[in-house]
């Protein structure tokens, strides 16, 4: 199995404040050729996904992203910067930075924009502060307190307040289950409002993935057993599709699944419809073996 570059960068990231000298001067060259690598992947997809948009509108998507432009930038610079403000809000690239900044502080460096052949990237590194998450220290509150997506993002010190939706939506397993859920709206128009306790967020904060491993931090939960002998068109979820396909964890499945590594399925078969998994993607069993015997014939 070839393990994905997301869930690589997160496991040397958790390798790192082990290691010293030379040993980590490796660590981080692999690390770093991973996030450029991915970094370069999300360039393309970008370009090719807003071929169709007036230039005028990519330099105010830039600015909603916080990527401020001026009319001396031409579209390719913009498109740059869109790519840029995306890839640095995934997991991947998140532990890099955090990895990198560590290693810096303890007087190992590398030159992370040195494999991408951009100059404005350079040029934004060399300008970049410190990693906020690093210096951000959330407000006081009672660890009972429950919060929503937008707020949780703001407590963990994220300027955008989509971050966690971004977490739950596109990286099952990598951001903790909500404490409560609360279903809303009318029969017509429901939806439902995902809640975490501020004691939830702080034992994210303090073993969240690429952090290195702690002391008492808490395990990810182990994957269950799953038959491949059972119902061929019985819907199953993340943590399931994870078990048959042969991953160590639903971190790794997702990160697979973001990334376009089993691309079988990019289809769903179902989403689920009550309880805490409303709204989670389901896939038959048939169609998860399929991606099985995709990804062992090649």
């Amino acid at each position: 199995m070839t393990m994905t570059t997301t869930q690589r960068i997160l496991d040397l990231a958790a390798a790192a404040p082990a290691r010293h000298g030379e040993d980590l001067v490796l660590l981080l060259g692999e690390a770093n050729e991973l996030y450029q690598q991915g970094l370069q992947d999300l360039h393309r997809e970008t370009a090719e996904r807003l071929t169709e948009l007036p230039t005028a509108d990519l330099m105010v998507a830039a600015e909603t992203a916080g990527m401020p432009c001026d009319a001396s930038q031409d579209r390719a610079e913009v498109i740059l910067l869109l790519a840029l403000a995306e890839w640095e809000r995934t997991p991947a690239a998140m532990a890099f930075i955090e990895m990198a900044e560590a290693a810096a502080r303890r007087g190992v460096c590398l030159i992370r924009a040195r494999l991408w052949d951009h100059a404005e990237v350079t040029e934004w590194f060399s300008h970049r502060s410190s990693a906020r998450l690093t210096q951000h220290r959330p407000p006081s509150l009672d660890p009972e307190t429950l919060l929503n997506a937008s707020d949780a993002s703001r407590y963990l010190g994220y300027k955008n307040a989509n971050q966690v939706n971004t977490f739950v939506r596109d990286h099952p397993g990598y951001f903790p289950e909500p404490d409560v859920v609360e279903e809303m709206g009318t029969a017509e128009n429901p939806y439902r409002r995902q809640l975490w306790k501020v004691a939830t967020l702080q034992e994210w904060m303090a073993s969240r993935p690429g952090r290195g491993r702690r002391a008492g931090a808490k395990q990810a939960p182990p994957l269950p057993e799953v038959s491949a002998d059972g119902d061929l068109e019985e819907l199953l979820g993340a943590s399931q599709a994870a078990a048959l396909l042969g991953y160590k964890s639903v971190g790794s499945f997702s990160s697979a699944l973001s990334q376009g590594n089993l691309p079988l399925l990019k289809t769903v078969d179902g989403i689920a419809k009550a309880g805490r998994q409303k709204g989670r993607r389901r896939w038959t069993r048939r169609r998860i073996l399929d991606q099985a015997a995709q990804r062992s014939s090649r």
